[in-house]
């Protein structure tokens, strides 16, 4: 009799716990369905890129960053190549140079021009990086060239000297206007044909176009290049996924999208069909910065 009000007690207790249990993250698949790390996981080790989309400010988002680079660095027995939007091209020497031991850690934090939240939140991957031998990759445009093109226009970017050239994607960059993002960004500028519209449109593009040419110039056959960026980005694989498939379509390709809700227990209508993955996050989530 004891042991039988042992287990309705044990039983009691482990409903209440669950009852009061606050996730602090649910992933769905493309369809809408709730699924696992494992499974993302998974399929995320069966492609070439990965293009992990984030909310920058999000911790979750870059935690399960970290533990899918270290699950994917099992599974793939080291050939991985991250690459990160928040690292510029022109600065890939001296991210060469730190992860071969070359210079300190504080010469390249010092120099490399790093995001405000790049301690907490890109710091760790580069560090697993280094750890593990693994190449990273500075994929996005100098935000100097970036703010060009928002000032001026796309063309402007021809003027540069021949050797700024090197730091992006291939001119002419061409820009498809109707991209879902690109058109939602026209639309919060006015709408349609408004010149400061096609600017931030343009300057959306040169990052994307570069983000994707260096993912590309860099992947090596039998590697995972697995790829940190802002979701919208990636998100119904537009963005640099647009243009990856574009110059390169043998190549397979994942998304996974960030997004935070109020309810975890399903995604909200404007949530679906982002991704191959969604990690839902509670809103209520604290933020890095």
């Amino acid at each position: 009799m004891k042991s039988i009000l042992l287990s309705l007690y044990l039983l009691l207790l482990c409903n209440l716990v669950q009852s009061q249990d606050k996730p602090a993250y649910q992933i769905f698949d493309k369809s809408g369905q709730p699924t696992t790390f494992e499974a993302m996981q998974s399929a995320a080790q069966q492609v070439d890129y990965v293009f992990f989309g984030e909310l920058h400010n999000n911790p979750i988002a870059h935690w399960l960053q970290l533990e899918l680079t270290q699950a994917l660095l099992n599974s793939r027995d080291n050939q991985i190549i991250l690459g990160f939007e928040m690292l510029e091209s022109d600065n890939q020497l001296l991210i060469d140079e730190y992860l071969l031991d070359l210079i300190s850690k504080a010469s390249f934090e010092d120099e490399a021009r790093l995001w405000n939240n790049y301690q907490t939140d890109y710091k760790p991957l580069l560090e697993l990086a280094k750890a593990n031998n693994l190449y990273v990759v500075a994929s996005n445009i100098p935000r100097r060239y970036a703010n060009l093109v928002f000032r001026q226009g796309l063309d402007y970017l021809e003027k540069l000297p021949a050797r700024a050239h090197a730091f992006m994607a291939p001119l002419p960059i061409p820009v498809d206007l109707t991209q879902p993002a690109y058109a939602q960004m026209m639309d919060m500028m006015g709408g349609h044909g408004t010149d400061s519209g096609v600017k931030l449109v343009q300057a959306q593009a040169v990052k994307d176009a570069t983000m994707a040419h260096f993912i590309e110039k860099y992947w090596q056959p039998g590697y995972l290049f697995l790829h940190f960026n802002g979701s919208y980005h990636s998100n119904q694989w537009q963005g640099i996924v647009h243009y990856a498939t574009t110059n390169t379509p043998d190549r397979s390709i994942l998304t996974i999208n960030t997004v935070e809700q109020t309810d975890l227990n399903s995604l909200n209508e404007q949530n679906l069909g982002l991704a191959d993955f969604t990690i839902c996050i509670p809103s209520t989530m604290t933020k890095t910065y």
